[in-house]
């Protein structure tokens, strides 16, 4: 049996398509669909089952999966809305839940795959590799990343099985229609073609031109594969970053959706007063961790990563069949 929080979720449905593609359909999603729009994310996947969030944790104290054969879970269930100020929604979601999920897997040496967030590394100003020295939360969901993050840190030196904790930056790529105003940019951008044939970025801001902020952007396809490879290597642990090193502007992204349009403009727009010093500017991945742990399957270029994202969305109704 194979574990998969946030299953209905954007990459883990991701996640469990690809699984299923591999000939498993002894999946176990654990998610919460209080948002609704998430069950379309299901309808495409052949599962063992599905339960509710609460429900599992319950299950888990109660000891209900205490004689379950588990391969592995994969953690991919948070709340991900980095403008959502609950603090204590937040940590409750992001932290202890992952907490509870971590000793039940060191507690039974069930290998443990969980999604961090490159959040950790704030403006940026300390660079992006895997050290205390680059991090720096600058809102409450970065802060639920990155306690947990050293909280697993505290176990990490003598673990019995596998932990591993990808730093996820950019992603993009199907199946993220729920996500509404927190889906990536790419769909943003494809939705304001659709709708005005014209693409909103932000002016310049803290020296950068307008729409000149860059981002590493990975394909979900990618993040996919990194997943898929540490679990063919459980015996290797640590917090790794998982992007493509290379980072990319918001104006290249933008002419990559033109491209697919043929047309269209690129708006600039008054940078939010709101945003002002929680703002990412500029993110790209310290890959060498992750490549010095073997991982060789590269990364999707975003010309090729961006041109079948659009193509999918055009010809579909963005989710995967």
């Amino acid at each position: 049996m194979i574990i998969v929080t946030g299953g209905a979720g954007f990459i883990g449905s991701n996640l469990v398509k690809t699984l299923n593609e591999q000939g498993r359909d002894d999946i176990v999603i654990v998610d919460n669909l209080t948002n609704a729009d998430k069950s379309r994310n299901l309808s495409g996947l052949r599962v063992l089952d599905f339960i509710d969030k609460i429900e599992f944790s319950k299950a888990l104290d109660e000891g209900v999966f205490d004689s379950e054969k588990i391969e592995v879970i994969y953690h991919q269930g948070a709340c991900t809305d980095t403008m959502e100020y609950n603090g204590k929604y937040m940590m409750e979601n992001n932290f202890d839940y992952s907490k509870q999920l971590l000793h039940f897997c060191l507690d039974r040496k069930i290998p443990f795959i969980y999604a961090s967030s490159a959040s950790v590394y704030g403006s940026g100003k300390n660079g992006f590799t895997e050290l205390p020295e680059s991090e720096q939360a600058l809102n409450v969901y970065a802060y639920s990343k990155l306690l947990f993050d050293r909280y697993v840190e505290r176990f990490l030196h003598d673990v019995k099985s596998q932990v591993v904790g990808l730093r996820y930056f950019n992603v993009f790529g199907m199946q993220e229609n729920h996500k509404k105003h927190m889906a990536s940019m790419v769909y943003q951008m494809f939705r304001q073609m659709q709708s005005s044939g014209r693409i909103r970025l932000y002016q310049g801001v803290d020296g950068y031109a307008d729409g000149e902020q860059q981002r590493d952007f990975i394909y979900v396809r990618d993040v996919v594969k990194v997943n898929l490879f540490f679990a063919r290597n459980p015996q290797i642990s640590g917090i790794f970053n998982c992007g493509t090193g290379k980072a990319s502007t918001f104006n290249a992204l933008a002419r990559g959706v033109l491209n697919h349009f043929k047309s269209g403009e690129i708006e600039y727009i008054p940078f939010p007063e709101t945003l002002r010093g929680k703002y990412q500017n500029h993110t790209e991945a310290d890959t060498k961790k992750l490549l010095d742990a073997g991982y060789d399957g590269g990364f999707t270029s975003l010309d090729e990563a961006v041109a079948e994202y659009c193509s999918f969305l055009e010809n579909s109704d963005g989710y995967l069949d």
